[in-house]
């Protein structure tokens, strides 16, 4: 049986998934493991459980609406990690390959094709390690978690919560401080001069060094494409959660 960290991990995780029916189901779930989750005292624990039932009482549309206005259009609020410190260097193409090869080492498979810096994705696979695994990761990634609470904070107050417990598990919550002045700055790429010129970009790179690479940095953008078509891209389920956990494999797949 899951420990209470574990299943606190995998509601963050399932929380950071577009919306759905399956989603609005888990909610008693969730809050019951927000509830249960040891998380230090600065954790915006009442925060997270009562946005659970906000989402529950919202129309599903407005909340798939929300969800693809937040992380579909620009890159600031992007949930693929390596996007935040890689853009689209090679350099990230060879991190993404380097977090494959942690999974498998772990024996965690990837029962899809998926960018695996995705974070709900890397929250699920955290959820598969022991604590002191869990808080070395996140340590890794603080500076990631920082700039991205900075960034959601000015667009979605909910979603921030996220990354913000992350970093109050690990004590790393005045990162925070360093990124807010930053992200109120940023100009705004959700407009549609910014979104012409990525789609610009994308259109002209082609750069991946390998098939691997092409089929990693077309993935996410598949999913996207699918939303904005008014198309429900698939899901992986966590138990418990709604959803389930990737099964040890040989190898990721």
């Amino acid at each position: 049986m899951a420990d209470a960290l574990t299943l606190g991990i995998r509601a963050l995780a399932r929380m950071l998934d577009y919306p759905n029916a399956e989603l609005v189901a888990a909610t008693p779930e969730i809050r019951v493991a927000f509830e249960r989750m040891p998380l230090p005292s600065s954790a915006p624990r009442h925060e997270l459980m009562e946005w659970t039932r906000q989402l529950a009482e919202t129309p599903l549309l407005d909340n798939q609406a929300a969800y693809v206005e937040l992380f579909d259009r620009g890159r600031s609020t992007s949930l693929l990690l390596f996007e935040h410190v890689h853009g689209e260097s090679r350099d990230r193409g060879q991190a993404m390959v380097d977090l494959l090869g942690q999974y498998e080492e772990a024996g965690f498979s990837l029962d899809r094709r998926e960018l695996p810096d995705h974070l709900p994705l890397f929250l699920e696979y955290l959820s598969t390690q022991p604590g002191h695994e869990i808080a070395r990761w996140l340590g890794d990634i603080s500076h990631i978690l920082a700039l991205l609470t900075a960034r959601l904070e000015t667009r979605n107050r909910h979603y921030s919560l996220i990354p913000l417990t992350l970093l109050c598990l690990i004590g790393e919550e005045s990162l925070i401080d360093g990124h807010r002045d930053q992200a109120q700055q940023e100009p705004d790429d959700t407009t549609p001069a910014a979104l012409d010129a990525v789609w610009e970009e994308e259109a002209v790179r082609f750069s991946a060094d390998s098939d691997q690479d092409c089929a990693l940095q077309s993935a996410e953008g598949q999913r996207m494409a699918q939303r904005r078509n008014g198309v429900q891209p698939e899901t992986i389920r966590i138990d418990d959660l709604g959803r389930a956990p990737s099964q040890p494999s040989g190898g990721v797949t």
